[in-house]
């Protein structure tokens, strides 16, 4: 799945070093942590993924950019906070799945 493209070569340490390039990780590492998740918005989805990466999960779930976006924004803090109930990073198996349930659970699909 093209959601993966950013975290591929390093797991959930690649996905959080995306975030802090982007100038996002504080609101990464919220949900990672154990205490409240900040929101993220659809723009800053696209900033951290790129619109090429929206525009290809988007094309292969059947809706548009921006819904994909938005929805991204929605589920991505939730998905991330289940799968570290810890507080620690999920291994890059765990990771895989979990993004993989982002689609399943926005999309249907």
């Amino acid at each position: 799945m093209a959601i993966l493209k950013s975290s591929e070569s390093g797991g959930a340490e690649g996905l959080l070093s995306t975030f802090n390039e982007k100038g996002l990780g504080e609101v990464m590492s919220s949900w990672i942590g154990t205490g409240e998740n900040l929101p993220i918005s659809s723009e800053q989805i696209q900033q951290v993924l790129g619109s090429d990466q929206v525009q290809q999960i988007a094309e292969k779930l059947g809706v548009s950019p921006d819904d994909a976006s938005l929805s991204l924004a929605e589920m991505f803090p939730q998905i991330v906070d289940k799968l570290t109930p810890d507080g620690s990073l999920p291994t890059q198996d765990l990771l895989h799945q979990g993004l993989g349930m982002i689609a399943d659970r926005l999309f249907g699909k």
